[in-house]
């Protein structure tokens, strides 16, 4: 009976160090923006999909309706939360009806930082409407959308996002 125990207390502990194990490994891949497969379905030209939702202030954001840049982040990202102070920097300069940012899993520090500089919509970390218009699974995420409701450019850091100002006359790909 002794080695039973003994057996299955060792099965325990090797089982616990393999989850601590994979889950390191999982944070490092996505800190450092590891993905095995596209990071963005979307890319420059596609148009967006259809979505409707209600920011946390209550205001109504559409595909119909959006330009600018968005920004999809998620709680427990740790590059989310690098990339939060430049992204909030950026919308600060931009005006926030052009900027989106979707926040996954309840992040509440990041959406009191965005709030009063970007439009925050809360999303479940499974997607939600806005994510799915973009066919986006993967944060951080930006995305540069034109005046024709199509992606300019897409990206994971700020740098990877050209210069914008919304006072350009023609933002798009036509």
């Amino acid at each position: 009976m002794p080695y039973l125990v003994a057996a299955v207390v060792l099965l325990g502990v090797l089982c616990l160090l393999n989850l601590l194990l994979t889950i390191g490994i999982l944070r490092r891949m996505r800190s450092r923006n590891d993905h095995p497969g596209p990071l963005f379905t979307l890319g420059p030209g596609s148009p967006i999909g259809s979505f409707s939702v209600e920011t946390t202030a209550g205001e109504p954001v559409s595909d119909g309706t959006l330009t600018g840049v968005v920004g999809f982040f998620s709680a427990g990202c740790e590059a989310c939360h690098e990339l939060l102070p430049r992204f909030a920097e950026h919308a600060r300069g931009l005006g926030r009806d052009q900027v989106l940012a979707v926040v996954g899993g309840g992040d509440e520090t990041a959406i009191r930082a965005l709030s009063p500089v970007a439009r925050v919509v809360a999303a479940d970390l499974g997607g939600g409407p806005v994510a799915l218009a973009f066919q986006n699974s993967w944060t951080p995420a930006l995305y540069l959308v034109g005046d024709d409701h199509k992606v300019v450019a897409v990206g994971s850091r700020m740098d990877e996002l050209p210069a914008w100002n919304p006072r350009d006359p023609v933002v798009g790909t036509g």
